[in-house]
């Protein structure tokens, strides 16, 4: 994998993570100027919210301006109130001009991964997944071997030598808890030293409340959904929601499926606006969703995420299933032709 730099020359992965702390700091503070207007581009998600308030404190007195913005819709409860107890400013990605920034940051993301980061000319690319694409930025740090963004991002302040705020703190807590799925995902001893550092300045109470709310009463029906079209072959578990309201209750389905014993494998899918959602679970042992999402789902749309957790988005169109109805018969029949 390379990344282009400004200069059009490009950069091996390997000699980018290989930089330390410090050069890293210094490499992304080179990019910003007094005068700069910078916006902050995130799939909100709670990793991405939490990276985006360590860049905004990174940026405190070095720019003239910093805005946080995302192009997806809030829906899950959990991050709902984590931007409404943190108080984080966001604006939406439809309400902002893109000429009116001098700079742009792209962070927890990457450019493929969602439309509208495509065509934006990132000055900065902060991201813990693994690299998709080329794509052409001044300052690139991507380092898939983290649980999480923010664990990156803890590493940042402390170079610094910059504490970060209770809200600060408390969200990259939270961060590294989801990202990691407190630790049952697959990470790395970074992780667990960023989460210790915050362990002592975070508001965990305000993270436990954070935690527990995460559906809402008229989502149960999903559950029952599920339950009903629920099919079994091969310690693998299909099931088809039908329309949702949020992708995320799909989400929150199969990491609930995934606890079952006996189980190896998790597909969870759903149709949301004109879009197949696919989530995909597995033990990560000897697998990878990531690579199998991207296999059976990469050429027809967004695909692609960890060992132990993927996601796929495919227009419906795409699917070429004319008038049939997707069942999770038609789920299982897409994903085992792709397995052994």
């Amino acid at each position: 994998m390379a990344i282009k730099n400004k200069n059009g020359s490009k950069t091996s992965l390997v000699s980018i993570c290989h930089r330390t702390a410090k050069e890293r700091l210094q490499g992304f503070w080179n990019v910003f100027e007094k005068d700069d207007d910078v916006l902050i581009c995130i799939s909100a998600d709670p990793d991405a919210l939490a990276c985006a308030m360590a860049i905004k404190q990174l940026l405190r007195y070095r720019v003239k301006s910093v805005v946080i913005a995302h192009p997806n819709e809030i829906r899950r409860l959990n991050n709902i109130a984590m931007v409404q107890r943190l108080k984080i400013p966001l604006e939406r990605w439809h309400n902002i001009k893109l000429d009116a920034f001098s700079k742009k940051v792209l962070v927890d993301s990457q450019p493929a991964h969602l439309p509208s980061f495509e065509k934006v000319k990132f000055n900065v690319v902060i991201d813990h997944h693994p690299c998709v694409g080329e794509f052409q930025a001044d300052f690139v740090d991507i380092r898939p071997d983290y649980g999480a963004a923010s664990s990156m991002l803890v590493e940042y302040l402390r170079t610094a030598g910059i504490k970060p705020t209770v809200a600060t703190a408390t969200a990259l807590f939270y961060g590294i808890k989801v990202d990691t799925r407190n630790f049952e995902k697959q990470s790395r001893l970074s992780d667990g030293i960023s989460f210790r550092y915050l362990f002592t300045l975070a508001n965990r109470d305000l993270v436990r409340k954070i935690e527990l709310t995460d559906l809402r009463r008229s989502e149960l029906k999903y559950f029952q959904a599920g339950l009903t079209e629920l099919k079994y072959s091969k310690r693998r578990l299909y099931t088809h929601i039908g329309k949702v309201r949020s992708p995320d209750v799909l989400v929150i389905i199969a990491d609930f499926l995934n606890h079952v014993g006996e189980v190896d494998w998790v597909f969870v899918s759903g149709i949301h606006g004109e879009r197949l959602i696919v989530i995909f679970r597995c033990d990560g042992y000897r697998k990878n969703a990531g690579k199998l999402a991207s296999l059976i789902f990469g050429t027809i749309g967004s695909a692609g995420g960890h060992k132990e957790s993927a996601r796929a988005e495919v227009p419906l169109k795409n699917l070429g299933l004319d008038d049939q109805e997707f069942t999770s018969l038609t789920l299982k029949r897409l994903t085992t032709r792709h397995m052994k």
